[in-house]
């Protein structure tokens, strides 16, 4: 009984652990590291199948990790053929009479008893590809338990024990199994945290980021220019003559005419390493860079104009600019920033710019951006909310 106790207390420590992870990272490692401690293992990997590459690709190492064995591999894969055990769970033979079963591998060969679970219940020999494996990194066996996610085969769970250790038995196997079906819980819960994460930060009209990710990256980019001086650039774009559209051709060619605009705004931020294209709402847009010269900056800008120009139906955009690398005084909150970038496109939007303003270099922007606001428009533009 004490046995049984022991390991319901794994199953509930590996679930409460993937559930406390923040990142997909930080949940495969709990993930691995919960299912090798439950079964006694000094190692363990967890490994997902990817079906279009026809291969099997390594997310995490824990535990007693080999030579050449990385935590989280950028490149650690296999070939399917090499493992014939995968086409099965590929081709989900099994979907029709339940989950595929675990299975045990040793340095020797296979295990009577213990090996011939698999996907579909039936023997399958000597795996030589997994003997080498375990042979070369001095590994007296591992349990290898197939991981199905939404009814399909999503990946394994894999843990091993040294040379000189017990070999897993056929309860191990069958634990794997168990510990198999936590794990891909966990997955699909992380997973979904992900997405409600993803939506929370995604404008759903044009798939840039929204407004609230704009708001947490420009507080972090002006805290780094704080700290070590980085040059943090906003540009703040208005669609012109959105109205005109709406009202003339109906808003779903309205939403055409702010998608395009939205691919042309990536396609430009791509210009900019590591730049946020975002819709802040509306017909308003904005690039946030961190590290390119304000120069930089502005030549993208420029283009971004002209290529907006060339958009049917559009007038254009008017486009603003603040920089921490021109002389617009101390930006020591991302609200300053945004009000000077606000005022910039308010400028080029009264002055039917077809280029960009860019603060700082224009001495009516500061003037604008620091006087109080004196009309509805002023106010929706240069709007004390931003933080």
């Amino acid at each position: 009984m004490g046995g049984e106790d022991a390991r319901l207390r794994a199953v509930v420590a590996l679930a409460q652990a993937m559930a406390a992870a923040h990142t997909p990272r930080g949940s495969w490692r709990a993930a691995a590291l919960g299912a090798c401690e439950a079964l006694g293992g000094t190692f363990a990997a967890l490994s997902v199948w990817e079906r279009g590459g026809g291969r099997l690709r390594v997310l995490v190492n824990a535990g007693e990790r080999g030579e050449g064995e990385e935590e989280f591999p950028e490149d650690e894969t296999y070939p399917v053929h090499r493992f014939p055990e995968i086409t099965e769970f590929l081709h989900e033979r099994w979907a029709a009479g339940g989950e595929p079963d675990a299975w045990v591998e040793t340095a020797d060969g296979p295990v009577d008893g213990a090996s011939d679970g698999g996907a579909s219940g039936r023997g399958r020999g000597y795996r030589h590809q997994r003997v080498v494996a375990l042979r070369r990194r001095g590994r007296g066996s591992c349990v290898v338990a197939p991981i199905v996610l939404h009814g399909r085969a999503w990946g394994e769970l894999y843990v091993a024990r040294p040379v000189g250790e017990p070999v897993f038995e056929r309860g191990d196997a069958d634990f794997a199994t168990v510990l198999a079906a936590v794990v891909a819980a966990g997955i699909s819960q992380a997973e979904r945290l992900e997405e409600v994460r993803r939506l929370a930060f995604t404008d759903p009209l044009t798939g840039l980021a929204n407004r609230r990710a704009v708001d947490v990256r420009l507080d972090e980019a002006v805290e780094r220019h704080r700290v070590d001086g980085a040059v943090v650039s906003l540009v703040v774009c208005d669609v012109n003559g959105l109205k005109r559209v709406n009202d003339t051709h109906g808003h779903a060619v309205g939403d055409r005419l702010l998608e395009r605009f939205g691919s042309v705004l990536s396609r430009c931020g791509a210009m900019l390493p590591g730049a946020l294209a975002a819709r802040l709402g509306g017909d308003e847009f904005c690039l946030l860079a961190v590290g390119p010269e304000t120069d930089e900056v502005v030549r993208v800008a420029g283009e971004l104009c002209e290529r907006a120009a060339e958009l049917e139906l559009g007038d254009g955009v008017a486009c603003g600019i603040a920089s921490t690398g021109d002389p617009i005084g101390p930006v020591i909150s991302a609200r300053r920033l945004f009000r000077l970038a606000d005022a910039a496109q308010y400028r080029a939007k009264a002055a039917r710019s077809t280029g960009p303003v860019v603060a700082g270099r224009d001495g009516e922007v500061l003037r604008l951006a620091d006087a109080p606001p004196r009309s509805p428009h002023e106010r929706r533009h240069l709007r004390g909310s931003h933080r």
